[in-house]
């Protein structure tokens, strides 16, 4: 399964990381100058939670951006108050 997340697809994305070397203009140099550039990647923290989808409970991969945000509903440990009506009423 790759790096992404379920609810916001977020994803291994590539970038730059930039080198520079001088004063800047403000120090009294010249300004800076780029001395060299490096590709890199991003990476969203993904992690494996326990998800309620279509009802039913689900290991999935969602990023942490997602669980703080509430966009996953984590299913109940336990049933709490399951009573014999409960049961009756189900069957």
């Amino acid at each position: 399964m790759p790096r992404v997340c379920h609810f916001t697809g977020a994803r291994t994305s590539t970038g730059r990381k930039i080198r520079y070397r001088g004063r800047p203009k403000y120090q009294g140099g010249i300004g800076l100058k780029v001395s060299g550039l490096s590709r890199r990647k991003f990476k969203p923290n993904i992690q494996r939670v326990m998800a309620v989808i279509d009802g039913k409970p689900v290991r999935v991969k969602a990023s942490t951006r997602a669980i703080r945000d509430g966009k996953v509903i984590k299913p109940l440990k336990r049933k709490y108050g399951y009573t014999r009506l409960q049961k009756q009423a189900s069957a």
